[in-house]
């Protein structure tokens, strides 16, 4: 099959080191096999989005030289096909309304819902709109990713009916991925290892909607001097387009990568075209860590 990666940034913000780490990541692996590599703008959170971010995020791409091979998929745009999804689980029982709170959920013993509104029958109705879960029947316990190697689920998580439409009206990150992913022919999944305790939720359903599971590869985390992940929310700073090499040469190292004696005379095309044929994703590292560097 031919191989097909993406990078799904969310316009939340401006691409930050972290979000290098993981575009030059997936890139690089679609790339090293003569593959496809595609972009996903997830603007399904109005609330989390940012203006201006979808635009500046793909001209940040592009200063890179980091370009993708067929049009944009903007998830704005798909709500139909979202929809009918939805109410097709629904229709054939395979998914519930729910009425639980976050604090109900959260006061149980482990944490983790319990299918009260399993058989409870809800209706949704516009005074009081509900959530919507999956009716978990295909749990996933165990997974391989290419990077870590295999992932023991906890029994309880990967038994959880979890949301696929929220109670706010929009639709859950779960849903849309899968559906997505499909959608776009994607073969395989790179992306940070903040997705990794999702993967098994997301696998279970690629298999009740009995689609094709591509293969995973979780890339370590850039982490802040607190410990945290690099992020948007945590004001980590945008990346510098006026020293391109150097942020390329830092995202390299930070994934293991050998880089060339020489990487401060070549030109971003040219450092790009000598990190595609020399990557491995062997090496990159199964942990995640801090930014140092000796460039």
């Amino acid at each position: 099959m031919h191989y097909i990666g993406r990078f799904a940034p969310s316009p939340s913000g401006p691409l930050h080191f972290g979000s290098l780490v993981t575009a030059l990541g997936s890139y690089l692996q679609a790339k090293s096999q003569c593959g496809k590599w595609l972009i996903r703008i997830e603007d399904i959170d109005p609330p989390r989005e940012v203006k201006g971010a979808s635009s500046l995020i793909l001209k940040t791409l592009e200063a890179f030289n980091l370009f993708w091979d067929d049009d944009i998929l903007y998830q704005s745009a798909c709500y139909k096909r979202y929809q009918a999804v939805l109410q097709s689980l629904l229709d054939k029982q395979c998914a519930y309304y729910c009425d639980c709170t976050r604090q109900r959920i959260h006061n149980l013993p482990s944490g983790i819902y319990d299918g009260f509104c399993r058989n409870r029958h809800l209706s949704n109705a516009p005074q009081q709109p509900l959530a919507i879960r999956l009716k978990q029947t295909r749990p996933i316990y165990q997974f391989t990713d290419q990077i870590r190697g295999l992932q023991n689920v906890d029994i309880a998580n990967a038994q959880e009916d979890f949301i696929i439409h929220r109670k706010d009206g929009l639709f859950a990150y779960n849903l849309v991925v899968v559906l997505d992913d499909y959608q776009q022919g994607i073969t395989e999944i790179v992306r940070g290892a903040d997705l990794l305790p999702v993967t098994a939720k997301q696998i279970s359903l690629y298999q009740l909607l009995d689609l094709p599971v591509p293969t995973y590869c979780h890339l370590p985390l850039v982490l802040d001097n607190n410990g945290n992940k690099l992020s948007k929310q945590n004001h980590a700073q945008p990346l510098d387009l006026n020293d391109l090499t150097t942020a390329t040469a830092q995202a390299l190292q930070f994934l293991g990568q050998i880089i060339p004696e020489n990487w401060q005379d070549a030109s971003q095309q040219q450092l790009l075209e000598w990190a595609i044929d020399h990557w491995d994703i062997a090496k990159v590292p199964k942990q995640n860590s801090q930014l140092t560097t000796n460039i």
